[in-house]
């Protein structure tokens, strides 16, 4: 059974309960999902969708640079909304943040999500 490591940086929030920012085994990483908080304030960023989405991204990035791969790596994502009539503004942050590679995605609509936010994401890659 492969070992699981534990990924953690001062670059994306602290786990604000019982998890880790993302997880190893082998060559993939598991990233918990991520939200629009700022990680030095440990607030969530003004703003609406997009400005929450363009904080996740960053967050995301600063996990996976931390296990050792990065968003041209991601496999997979999940992405929760509060509110699905909010789609196309998370869509054009996260397209532009991807750029030309296009991971396979879930995106789903969410009762409440973490310090009711407006946008949780998470994802699989390869180191």
């Amino acid at each position: 059974m492969a070992a699981i490591g534990i990924v953690a940086t001062d670059q994306a929030p602290k786990a604000i309960g019982p998890y880790a920012q993302a997880t190893i085994v082998g060559n993939l990483v598991f990233t918990a999902g991520q939200i629009g908080m700022d990680p030095q304030s440990m607030e969530i960023v003004p703003g609406g969708v997009a400005e929450q989405t363009v904080q996740v991204m960053k967050n995301l990035t600063a996990v996976l640079e931390a296990a050792g791969s990065s968003l041209d790596r991601v496999a997979k994502t999940t992405v929760f909304l509060a509110d699905m009539a909010e789609f196309a503004a998370m869509n054009e942050v996260y397209a532009k943040a991807f750029g030309d590679h296009r991971p396979s995605r879930s995106t789903v609509a969410a009762a409440g999500l973490p310090r009711n936010v407006r946008v949780e994401i998470e994802c699989i890659a390869v180191r």
